[in-house]
């Protein structure tokens, strides 16, 4: 197991942020750790990264962040949602800076990664857009040969071609039977087709994590005439929306053969799945 942290607690100033979270990653996985604003995303990372002290038990390849983190760090990479460089670095400064501060940075794929962006090795830091600045640190990022890489709001700042083209770069560079990513990202829907597992935090909490197969196997959506809608009703939905005459409902563990009665199920998408899970926890 490449991280395995359980019954993680914790608090600011008696405010609880994380409560009793278990959550595992494997070599060859892609989790994709989903949460509205102030869910504990962010917190759970500096945890798991040893950035934040906490109760109960992390191992992350083995090690403990809190008291390993330097060993830990020598295969582990990682992005912040708002990740900064010295503002008079130039570009082609921070190959240079990585090479020394990582043994396991490959100047050639930053290079290459680069080469597919407008940004220019001459040009400094401060004279980047914030898109521009993104691509910088993700470039930076999956340059490092890791066996653990963590992105925390990723394609923050990056228009829509970028995004997509971050996410052909990332699995292309950094995906790997041997390694394994956590992404947290409000673009969902975009990063559904590169997980391998979900898990969703509510208010410090897990309240399912699952791989992907099963999560496509057990929600089903079904759009169905108004009138037609108080006969689902029987398979309790977690979700409807009404709109012209039509009401889509979702439902979790139905099979598709008793919605077929009513009409053509379709799977979930992530994004209303995440909806309907944080209103039903609210």
């Amino acid at each position: 197991m490449y991280i395995q942290a359980t019954n993680v607690v914790k608090a600011y100033d008696q405010q609880q942020v994380l409560h009793n979270v278990d959550l595992t990653l494997d070599a060859g996985q892609v989790l994709g750790l989903v949460g509205p604003n102030g869910a504990g995303k962010s917190t759970l990372l500096q945890a798991i990264l040893g950035l934040t002290n906490y109760q109960g038990d992390i191992q992350v390849l083995g090690k403990n962040p809190s008291r390993e983190r330097e060993k830990m760090l020598e295969h582990v990479a990682y992005i912040a949602d708002i990740a900064v460089l010295p503002r008079w670095m130039r570009v082609a400064d921070s190959l240079v800076l990585m090479q020394q501060l990582h043994p396991r940075f490959d100047v050639s794929v930053a290079t290459e990664l680069l080469s597919r962006t407008d940004i220019k090795h001459k040009a400094k830091v401060k004279a980047l857009s914030k898109g521009m600045k993104a691509q910088l640190h993700l470039a930076l990022i999956m340059a490092i040969d890791a066996k653990v890489l963590i992105l925390d709001e990723p394609t923050l700042g990056l228009d829509i071609t970028t995004r997509k083209r971050f996410l052909s770069d990332l699995m292309a560079h950094c995906y790997g039977e041997d390694k394994a990513i956590i992404i947290t990202t409000h673009q969902i829907d975009e990063v559904e087709q590169v997980l391998t597992h979900v898990a969703f935090i509510k208010q410090g909490k897990i309240i399912n994590h699952n791989p992907m197969d099963e999560i496509a196997d057990r929600y089903q959506q079904l759009t169905v005439s108004d009138s037609v809608a108080g006969e689902l009703e029987q398979f309790n939905p977690i979700a409807r929306e009404s709109f012209m005459g039509r009401t889509t409902l979702m439902f979790d563990g139905v099979s598709r053969t008793e919605l077929s009665a009513f009409g053509h199920p379709q799977q979930a998408k992530l994004s209303d799945i995440f909806v309907a899970l944080m209103e039903d926890a609210a």
